[in-house]
């Protein structure tokens, strides 16, 4: 099972990554539901293992391509999200004082607590994240930046939860006259 869902997971964010054209220094946030990977209700099962293997197969990527991590926090601690502290530096965002627990938090961002190097935790992003994944309906759109596409994977769940996944474009102004920039679309 393990297996499976770090497979899952790694072809997931490989995927989002292809099609975000994300550059060295943006954010990408994760909400995740460790409970609904599992295939139980969402907050019923919070499941070290499988945020281990997930964060383990999310990660690696991000850290190749210089990308912060944001690991989004349960409801419990008010979605707050879990980052390196650089990246909440680089973005200006103020820290917040707690530490995720598995049941106050969720295990995800208890991982990325645990094995990003110096994180910290903010209560938004201020819509900065450029891309996400929402892994079990965590509802991770207050992090994303405007405006908000979907990214249609072929990939439609990791483990037993829905996987639904996002980047962002620029606003477009102007109307029907208007020409854009291909690169920001």
């Amino acid at each position: 099972m393990y297996e499976t869902i770090a497979q899952q997971a790694r072809q997931a964010v490989l995927g989002l990554l292809e099609a975000a054209k994300l550059e060295k220094g943006d954010i990408l946030v994760v909400g995740c539901s460790s409970s609904e990977v599992g295939g139980h209700k969402i907050g019923s099962c919070s499941s070290t293992e499988i945020a281990d293997v997930l964060f383990s197969a999310i990660y690696p990527p991000l850290r190749e391509r210089g990308i912060y991590l944001a690991a989004q926090c349960c409801e419990h601690l008010n979605r707050a999200v879990i980052l390196p502290r650089q990246a909440a530096q680089a973005y200006g965002l103020e820290r917040v004082n707690v530490i995720p627990q598995p049941k106050a938090g969720g295990s995800f961002a208890t991982a990325a607590w645990r094995e990003l190097e110096d994180p910290v935790a903010v209560e938004s992003l201020n819509h900065r994240a450029r891309a996400g994944m929402d892994i079990g309906d965590t509802l991770i759109g207050m992090h994303l930046a405007r405006v908000a596409v979907p990214v249609r994977l072929e990939l439609k769940k990791i483990g037993e939860a829905n996987l639904v996944c996002a980047r962002v474009r620029a606003p477009f102004v102007g109307g029907s006259r208007a020409v854009y920039e291909e690169k920001l679309l």
